[in-house]
Formats: structure tokens, sequence, C-alpha cells
């Protein structure tokens, strides 16, 4: 993200309904899940789904911000 938030993408925050807001970062999150199982996946191309998903879940869960 950049490191300066602008009027514009301020505005258009504003104009977003809280629905909206929630969509937005649920596809933001679960956008997030699919790159990072996508690069496990491409890392680790003998790994079955289920250790793909399961790394992706320890990730997920051990996040910090």
């Amino acid at each position: 993200m950049a490191s300066e938030i602008t009027p514009e993408y301020l505005a258009t925050l504003r104009g977003m309904t809280g629905a909206q807001k929630l969509r937005a970062a649920f596809q933001l999150y679960w956008g997030a899940r699919r790159l990072k199982a996508a690069r496990l996946r491409q890392q680790h191309p003998d790994w079955t789904e289920e250790q793909v998903q399961q790394r992706v879940k320890e990730i997920f869960m051990n996040a910090v911000t």
C-alpha cells in the first residue's frame, strides 16, 4: 500500500457502505490466501493440496501486523 493515503482513496472509502467495506476486506483476505497458496505450490511442487492449505492456514493464523 502507498505510504500516503490520497484524498481520492479516502473519498472512495467514505462513499462505501459498511457492507461494501466488509466485502472488500473479505476479497482482499481471500485473495491474499490464494496468492500465498500459489507461491507455496511453486516453491514446493511435491506438496499435496492438503499440505499447501495447511501451511497457508498456519501462516495466516500466526501473521502479525
